[in-house]
C-alpha cells in the first residue's frame, strides 16, 4: 500500500482535489499550522531562565506524546516496524526537526516571535530552491520570482538587526529554522512512501539528549511544568503528528498555503496575550513574504484551473 503512494507534486506542478485523502491532508496540515502558531505565546509564560532546560522538557513531553500516538495507532509491533523502516530519510528528517525545534527556543531569547514565524513563511520556496540545486527538478519562472521577493522580504526584516532593535543571532537562528524545515520538506517529498511520524519522534529524542547534556538543571516549578506539558505534548508533539500525517497526502503548493496560518496567527497571539507589537520593518518584510507566497500559490491554482478548462470536452 505504501509503495503505491505517488509522490506529491513539486512546486509549480498541478494540484488536484480529487481524493478524500487530500481533504483529510488539508485539515491535518492546517491543524498543524494552527497548533504551532501558539508556540511563542506559550513560551513567554515560562519563567525558567535556562533555555536548554526548556528544550529538554519540551522535547521529552513531545517524544512521549508521539510515542503514545504511534502505540495507540499502530500497536507495539507496528511502532517497532515504523522505526525500523524509516531508514536514512527518516534519520535525516529527525535531524532537521531536532535542529529546528531547538533553534526555535533559543531564537525566542534573541528576537521577536513575529520575526521567527515570518521568516519561516519562506520555507516552501526555499525547499523549491533546494530541489532545483540538489535534484535539478524544474522550477518555473514565477517560482523564481516569488523566491526573489521572499529573499527581499527577509532582508527587510533582518535590517532591524543592524539598527540594534533585534539581535542578529536571533535572525540567524530564524533563518536556520526555515532552512532545516525546508530540508525536511524536501526529504519527505522525495520519500513520500516513508512514514515520518517515527522520524519526528526520533528528532524530539535527539533534541532532549542534546539539551539535557547542556542544561544547568532539570528541576522546575509546578506551574512551569504544566506549561511545558502543553508546550511539548500539544504544541510540538501534536503539531508534528498532524503535519507528518497530513503532508504526505496533499501537494506541496497547498501545504505552503496552509503553512501561512502559522506566521500569520503567531504574532496575533503574541499581540493579544503578551502585547508584543512587531516592528514596522518586520511588518513590511513579513507582508512582502506573505504576498509573494499567496501570489505564487494563486498562480499555481489559476494554472491548474486553466488546464482543467482547456482539457474539458465541449
Amino acid at each position: 500500500m505504501q509503495n503505491s503512494l505517488k509522490l506529491p507534486p513539486l512546486a509549480g506542478q498541478d494540484i488536484s482535489w480529487s481524493s478524500s485523502e487530500q481533504r483529510v491532508g488539508f485539515a491535518l496540515v492546517l491543524g498543524s499550522a494552527i497548533v504551532w502558531s501558539f508556540g511563542g505565546m506559550l513560551k513567554h509564560f515560562i519563567t525558567i531562565s535556562d533555555n536548554w532546560t526548556i528544550i529538554f522538557w519540551r522535547s521529552v513531553w513531545a517524544a512521549l506524546f508521539l510515542l503514545g500516538f504511534m502505540l495507540v495507532r499502530e500497536g507495539r509491533r507496528g511502532t517497532i516496524t515504523l522505526f525500523a523502516n524509516m531508514g536514512v530519510p527518516g534519520i535525516g528528517v529527525a535531524g532537521c526537526f531536532a535542529i529546528a525545534s531547538t533553534c526555535f527556543i533559543v531564537a525566542l531569547a534573541h528576537t521577536t516571535v513575529a520575526n521567527i514565524l515570518l521568516m519561516q513563511a519562506g520555507t516552501p520556496l526555499i525547499a523549491a530552491l533546494l530541489i532545483w540545486i540538489l535534484f535539478r527538478e524544474k522550477v518555473t519562472i514565477p517560482t523564481w520570482i516569488a523566491i526573489l521577493f521572499v529573499i527581499s522580504g527577509v532582508a527587510v526584516m533582518v535590517s532591524d538587526s543592524f539598527g540594534g532593535n533585534v539581535s542578529p543571532i536571533g535572525d540567524t537562528l530564524s533563518l536556520l529554522i526555515a532552512f532545516t524545515f525546508a530540508c525536511a520538506t524536501v526529504i519527505t517529498r522525495r520519500y513520500a512512501h516513508v512514514r515520518m511520524v517515527p522520524a519526528v519522534c526520533l528528532g524530539t529524542i535527539i533534541a532532549a539528549c542534546v539539551s539535557g547534556s547542556l542544561s544547568s538543571g532539570f528541576r522546575v516549578s509546578l506551574p512551569d511544568m504544566g506549561i511545558l506539558i502543553l508546550f511539548g505534548c500539544l504544541n510540538l508533539g501534536f503539531g508534528l503528528a498532524l503535519f507528518a500525517t497530513g503532508a504526505r497526502l496533499i501537494p506541496s503548493a497547498l501545504t505552503a498555503l496552509l503553512g501561512i496560518a502559522e506566521p500569520v496567527l503567531g504574532p496575533i497571539w503574541m499581540w493579544l496575550v503578551h502585547n508584543e507589537i512587531p516592528t514596522l520593518r518586520t511588518i513590511i518584510g513579513g507582508f512582502i513574504v506573505l504576498a509573494a507566497l499567496l501570489c505564487h500559490i494563486g498562480w499555481i491554482t489559476y494554472s491548474q484551473k486553466s488546464v482543467i478548462v482547456n482539457k474539458t470536452p465541449i
